[in-house]
């Protein structure tokens, strides 16, 4: 038996590594620490229990009211009380069983995405199966034949169903494990929703202007650290089932190698470099690095208005208007009104109901002026366990400040005015 936390099948496999690297890739240490679960920040990763040689999952469908974050909820579609649902986590060459309840007032199917399945365990209603009814409870079944990050989501009314957040992460090891794996491996899905402020619903006939956009279906500030002692190896797994939008995650702090993406891993002579990469609509890519720069890093889409929520959209332009005059004038006329575009504290204005500011949670150095799909990953030299360790303190004199008089004398610097 080849050990992980739940156990690899017996009998011996060629092991692809997605780790090693070639020419302008830099060859990954070992691990530092023993291979774990996958981690869903702010979510759950559910690894199943084996029965008779089989891996079991539940999955209930049901209505969920979600919090993105503290002041913004929605009534949602879910699985097992989560949006999104669980990270499926299991082993290739693994018989799976996956029962799926609906407990929705409608059909509902669940499509494997990317996964090699029998063309009637696929789950695209009308065409490999007929709909899971209201209390039905169907059962999928397969053998894992690949390994890699995949995805599972609503094939039925997906329009509607994706909209309001039917879909997850479905993870599957290496047969035999990976003798050089990652110290942190950490689980994303992309996912943009249509919420106007005050309603309680999202609109799934939305076609172009998402204004809640999330990661693991929460924003900043309520998204989740990631967590990294400096020296280990991280993998971050990213899936992008976002109904309309690509989406460019980029990562501060370090350089990262592309290793796999849906299709499987890509040869260690064919991985590149990045700071950002694209994960199409519909696609996975998984990137790893070596921690080595301690610091508060920020991970974030970098598409500018996707680090932004609601209150951003359908606001005419304010930009150069003294907003503190400007909201005097017009509260004569509208009491309460706030402009968009001040600064940090300033735009916590009154706003309608089950709404946020378009931007902003609080820093070591103030107001913050991202929301949406914006994380940070924390980097330190020593990690007393894995939660999240505060903000990082900056060793003397090398944070940004304002410059000296002397500073800027000697260096020949003249200022205007």
């Amino acid at each position: 038996m080849h050990p992980t936390r739940r156990g690899f099948l017996k009998g011996g496999a060629l092991l692809v590594s997605v780790g090693r690297a070639s020419a302008g890739v830099a060859v990954p240490p070992p691990r530092t620490r023993r291979q774990g679960r996958v981690v869903t920040p702010n979510g759950v990763t559910d690894p199943g229990r084996m029965v008779k040689g089989a891996r079991i999952f539940h999955l209930i469908v049901q209505t969920v009211t979600h919090e993105f974050a503290p002041g913004l909820s929605a009534e949602c579609f879910g699985y097992n009380g989560r949006v999104h649902g669980p990270t499926l986590e299991a082993t290739e060459g693994e018989r799976v069983r996956i029962y799926v309840t609906n407990r929705l007032d409608t059909n509902t199917t669940v499509h494997w995405h990317g996964l090699y399945v029998p063309n009637g365990m696929d789950g695209v209603g009308g065409l490999s199966q007929r709909p899971i009814e209201p209390g039905e409870t169907f059962l999928y079944e397969f053998e894992l034949r690949q390994h890699g990050t995949y995805m599972y989501h609503s094939h039925h009314d997906e329009m509607t169903q994706m909209a309001l957040g039917l879909m997850g992460m479905f993870v599957v090891h290496p047969r035999g494990g990976e003798g050089d794996g990652p110290a942190r491996d950490y689980a994303y899905l992309l996912s943009t929703w249509a919420l106007k402020p005050g309603l309680a619903r999202p609109d799934p006939n939305e076609m172009s202007d998402f204004n809640v956009l999330t990661l693991n279906a929460k924003i900043f500030p309520a998204t989740e650290a990631m967590v990294a002692k400096r020296g280990e190896r991280v993998r971050i797994r990213i899936g992008n089932l976002s109904a309309m939008d690509h989406h460019p995650i980029h990562l501060h702090g370090h350089s990262f190698a592309v290793t796999a993406t849906d299709g499987g891993a890509i040869p260690p002579s064919a991985q590149w470099r990045e700071v950002s990469v694209l994960v199409p609509v519909g696609s996975t890519r998984t990137i790893e690095f070596i921690a080595d720069n301690p610091g508060d890093w920020a991970f974030h889409c970098h598409m500018t208005h996707h680090v932004m929520t609601q209150m951003g959209h359908g606001i005419p332009n304010l930009v150069g208007v003294e907003a503190g005059d400007f909201d005097a004038a017009l509260g004569r006329v509208i009491p309460g009104f706030g402009a968009m575009g001040g600064s940090d504290e300033e735009q916590l204005h009154e706003i309608p109901p089950n709404s946020l500011p378009m931007m902003g949670g609080a820093g070591p150095f103030g107001y913050i002026t991202m929301s949406g799909m914006f994380s940070i990953l924390k980097v330190r030299d020593h990690l007393e366990t894995d939660s999240d360790p505060g903000w990082y303190e900056n060793p003397p004199g090398t944070v940004a400040e304002v410059a000296s008089p002397e500073q800027l004398a000697a260096d020949g610097i003249e200022l205007p005015g």
